[in-house]
């Protein structure tokens, strides 16, 4: 994913996205031991991408850009 679609989407859709990266990024990782993999470079996309949403959250945790996070009192 792009940075501008990560900043587009909401907190709880960008949770959602990063429990998937993170699900493929491992299914890659048993695939890779066992030699089925087709593509190595999924795997730097898969940490990019996990890295960006990670970077967004925490910015937008700390007001530092884009919109506040939706506090639920």
């Amino acid at each position: 994913m792009r940075l501008d679609e990560i900043r587009a989407q909401d907190d709880a859709d960008l949770e959602v996205v990063l429990q998937n990266s993170r699900r493929q990024l491992f299914e890659f990782r048993l695939k890779s031991a066992t030699g089925e993999n087709e593509s190595p470079h999924h795997a730097r996309q898969l940490r990019r991408t996990i890295a960006r949403i990670l970077t967004v959250l925490s910015e937008r945790n700390q007001g530092i850009r884009g919109e506040r996070p939706h506090v639920s009192e």
